[in-house]
């Protein structure tokens, strides 16, 4: 059980979107119909679910839903480094997490450039 609590000590500082940034493929148009994946990356990227019946969207109240969670993740997020700063013997370890879960995604981007 120690284990496991140090692992998603140290884990829970990564945070990614694994199914769309896997996916390149994405739907291109706004609220175009496809099977359920599809439907659900749109979700994701137009704050929309589209069906057969709609004739128009609004994402406005979606979008606001989606500010109030990722405020409540961010909460969640600094909590976790904190509890996890105060409560680990061996702080260098969750710095070192922290550091690499920002650095490594800025590091693949700026790596990831063709000039």
């Amino acid at each position: 059980m120690k284990l496991l609590r140090r692992l998603h000590t140290y884990l829970g500082c990564f945070s990614t979107g694994l199914y769309q940034t896997i996916t390149p493929n994405r739907q291109k148009g706004t609220g175009e119909l496809g099977d359920w994946k599809a439907r659900l990356t749109s979700v994701h990227v137009d704050q929309i679910y589209p069906t057969e019946s709609a004739t128009s969207y609004s994402p406005l109240l979606f979008r606001g839903l989606v500010v109030v969670m990722a405020v409540g993740l961010i909460i969640t997020l600094v909590l976790g480094a904190v509890m996890a700063l105060r409560f680990s013997r061996k702080k260098w370890p969750v710095w070192l997490s922290l550091v690499l879960g920002f650095g490594v995604p800025v590091l693949f981007l700026l790596l990831g450039q063709r000039h």
